[in-house]
């Protein structure tokens, strides 16, 4: 039987709306203490992604991370998490969030064990509780920071580097779609990058996206699909990772300037926003 064509006029059919991107930025300022930090940042982090945000200290890496996650508000413009400002998106289980450097001690005598698995909580709220399945992504996030042998071990007795991979661990335990990550390997031994570095190709292979602060990508350099350099809280570049300024993939490069803003870490993740 052959297919009459449409009659001249009639409306193509609806194509389906595009995914929207997870982190949208439009004109992104932030001031600290009345000093601007941000001054007007265009950022957009389309699912698959593979971003590294680089700059020298001060740059407003890490202000930026957590601007686009609502955890320092905007003096101006926009910033929305798959299509929702940050005070309306409620699905946080879809973000891991490694802060920068966050002492978890915090005189509370959790094992590394019971740290990991708070990053369980978000996914819990959203698809129940299952014993077997999160003892499983546990003990997969603790292996692949190689910490398995000191989960029973309380957190506070760990030096900084090891806390850090707890902390990149209990993303890791959420499974979720997208990474953000404000440098996760700062204090991390090298074959613990590299184990990292695994781990994050195997979830880039599966279409996860992240964003990552670096001041040298290491062993992560070649999962990076793009760079986007910040230079005195504005946008200095965005393109493809190879020949970009301010691009270090090799341990030991200095970078230039002493911190003169940013944000000290704190213990609000998104998961605990719920």
């Amino acid at each position: 039987m052959t297919r009459s064509a449409p009659a001249a006029g009639a409306a193509d059919p609806p194509r389906p709306a595009a995914a929207p991107p997870a982190f949208a930025m439009t004109g992104g300022q932030v001031a600290l203490d009345g000093r601007p930090v941000l001054r007007g940042v265009d950022l957009h982090v389309a699912a698959g992604e593979v971003v590294a945000v680089l700059g020298a200290n001060g740059s407003g890496k890490s202000t930026l991370i957590r601007a686009l996650l609502g955890l320092v508000p905007l003096a101006a413009g926009t910033t929305e998490l798959y299509g929702l400002p940050p005070a309306r998106f409620r699905d946080w289980w879809r973000i891991g969030y490694v802060p920068q450097r966050l002492s978890i001690g915090g005189g509370v005598p959790a094992t590394v064990r019971e740290v990991v698995a708070s990053g369980r909580v978000a996914r819990r709220r959203r698809l129940g509780r299952d014993r077997a399945a999160d003892r499983a992504a546990v003990a997969r996030a603790l292996d692949a920071v190689d910490l398995g042998a000191r989960a029973g071990d309380p957190v506070g007795l760990l030096s900084g580097g090891q806390q850090q991979r707890v902390l990149i661990a209990r993303a890791l335990a959420g499974e979720p779609e997208t990474f953000v990550m404000d440098e996760p390997t700062a204090g991390v031994d090298a074959g613990s990058q590299r184990h990292l570095a695994g781990t994050l190709e195997t979830l880039v292979g599966q279409g996860r996206t992240v964003l990552l602060v670096a001041h040298e990508l290491g062993p992560m350099a070649p999962l990076i699909t793009r760079v986007v350099e910040l230079r005195d809280g504005l946008v200095a570049r965005d393109g493809a990772p190879d020949g970009a300024p301010g691009c270090h993939p090799h341990p030991g490069h200095e970078q230039g300037r002493p911190h003169a803003y940013g944000v000290a870490g704190g213990p609000l993740t998104p998961e605990d926003r719920g």
